[in-house]
């Protein structure tokens, strides 16, 4: 996998064997505890109506109800991620979805392993060991993942920018010189502006410093995606002239 040095918010980019690049967004531990507190709920109510039909058919409820418990402790997530595209209940009403480091559809062998580890994950209580190792890695990544070779990623709902789209913000000339490195950066961030958050798209342009001085918010915003937009112009006409 190969990612940018400075990556803007959680976006990686992966170049596939095809020479062809690919863009995720990792998903951090917030969203991911949230589709993970969904699918338990969801585990939760169908283990209830377990109980309830097994109190009906006397001692061998018994055994059907922790063969059940069991079935959804261990299948549940594996079953649905292979057969839904990476996604249990929970990950998709959170907008997740799981994929190989490479890019590629998750696999019997990558679910599996990822959701056996997760005994490891939760020790020594809360999966206090699989939060502290995705701080630890750049990916957000769990120790079940880590051993599967295995991303958590957002489903991507909108098109990613190029750099012939015209977003209407018009172009504006920076105020004084900038660096080649200053000027990329420029650049990356008016192209992925599409695919970040609104905070963190605020955020950086509030951190451009002198560019955005006296604006803030959508304001500073807007006025590094016009600097942006003239530098793509600069190097468009660049390019036509060679």
């Amino acid at each position: 996998m190969n990612a940018h040095q400075e990556r803007l918010d959680t976006l990686c980019t992966i170049a596939t064997p095809e020479a062809c690049q690919i863009d995720l967004r990792v998903a951090g531990p917030v969203s991911r505890a949230r589709a993970w507190f969904i699918d338990f709920f969801i585990r939760f109510a169908v283990w209830l109506a377990l109980v309830v039909a097994a109190n009906s058919v006397g001692d061998l409820g018994v055994g059907l109800m922790l063969l059940g418990a069991f079935a959804l402790e261990w299948f549940y997530p594996i079953i649905f991620e292979v057969y839904r595209h990476g996604q249990t209940p929970g990950k998709q009403a959170c907008g997740l979805t799981v994929v190989h480091d490479d890019g590629r559809p998750l696999g019997w062998r990558g679910a599996f392993l990822r959701n056996t580890l997760r005994a490891v994950d939760f020790l020594p209580l809360g999966y206090a060991l699989g939060f502290v190792a995705s701080l630890l890695n750049p990916y957000g990544k769990r120790l079940g993942d880590l051993a599967a070779g295995t991303l958590v990623v957002y489903v991507e709902t909108r098109p990613s920018r190029d750099l012939s789209t015209d977003d209407g913000l018009g172009s504006e000339a920076p105020p004084f010189a900038l660096t080649r490195d200053e000027q990329i950066a420029i650049i990356e961030f008016t192209r992925r502006a599409g695919t970040l958050t609104r905070e963190r798209t605020a955020e950086v342009a509030a951190a451009a410093g002198p560019l955005t001085a006296g604006l803030d918010g959508a304001a500073a915003e807007q006025r590094l995606r016009r600097i942006g937009n003239f530098l793509l112009g600069g190097h468009r006409a660049t390019s036509s002239r060679q």
